[in-house]
């Protein structure tokens, strides 16, 4: 019998349960960025390398890029050219050398070369959405919010926790419903569980020690 996360006491007892197995799993890149360098630039830079990459592609990129350069003043002077052999074979690495010279371009000449702490104005710069926003407002500068990735998106609402249709959706839900003391660390929890266990097509629910909350929802297949 499969139950639902639904109360405040189902909640907190699956975040022990994944504090204690995320150990197990390797810590998202933009987490291990944050606790190396505590710069909110850095884990900026490094959240827009991770979309759409590998974690060890993302960290190797961050290290490249990071020896040429950790702030907004430095980067700016790379050539297009230099930032994009860094940070190859990232996904759309061309693009994202594009956005990461417009973004200290524009930190430089609206901030006094600061990156801002609000999600409202991080959303201002170019390249940067709700996910990477709240990252930077959580890990740069321990400010609540919810970083909600496809993998929150969708474990939160196989447990049965939210029903939502998008991730702008969760983290709606999830800012109304989700106790505070876990938005910061709710997206590094999920990540390494949505990435070993909780995976999107044929999850390892015989492996999963929190199927007694979990309802399922859209589950066909699993192993």
């Amino acid at each position: 019998m499969y139950g639902n996360v639904r109360k405040d006491r189902d909640i907190h007892a699956c975040m022990r349960i994944l504090k204690q197995e995320v150990r197990r799993w390797r810590e998202p890149v933009v987490g291990v960025v944050a606790k190396a360098s505590c710069d909110p630039f850095q884990i900026l830079i490094a959240t827009i390398l991770s979309l759409r990459t590998r974690d060890q592609t993302t960290t190797e990129a961050s290290e490249r890029l990071f020896r040429l350069a950790t702030t907004p003043l430095r980067m700016s002077t790379l050539s297009p050219r230099q930032i994009e052999r860094a940070i190859y074979p990232v996904g759309f690495y061309r693009t994202k050398a594009r956005h990461i010279l417009e973004i200290c371009r524009d930190l430089l000449d609206r901030y006094g070369g600061r990156v801002p702490d609000s999600i409202a104005e991080l959303l201002t710069l170019k390249g940067v959405g709700r996910k990477t926003a709240n990252l930077v407002v959580t890990l740069g500068f321990r400010k609540p919010g919810i970083c909600v990735d496809i993998h929150v998106h969708r474990i939160s609402n196989r447990w049965g926790y939210i029903r939502t249709r998008t991730p702008a959706e969760s983290e709606e839900a999830l800012r109304a419903k989700l106790p505070k003391p876990y938005w910061v660390g709710y997206n590094d929890l999920l990540v390494p569980f949505g990435q070993n266990i909780c995976t999107p097509i044929s999850p390892r629910c015989s492996e999963c020690k929190l199927t007694r909350f979990c309802s399922r929802v859209g589950v066909t297949v699993s192993r």
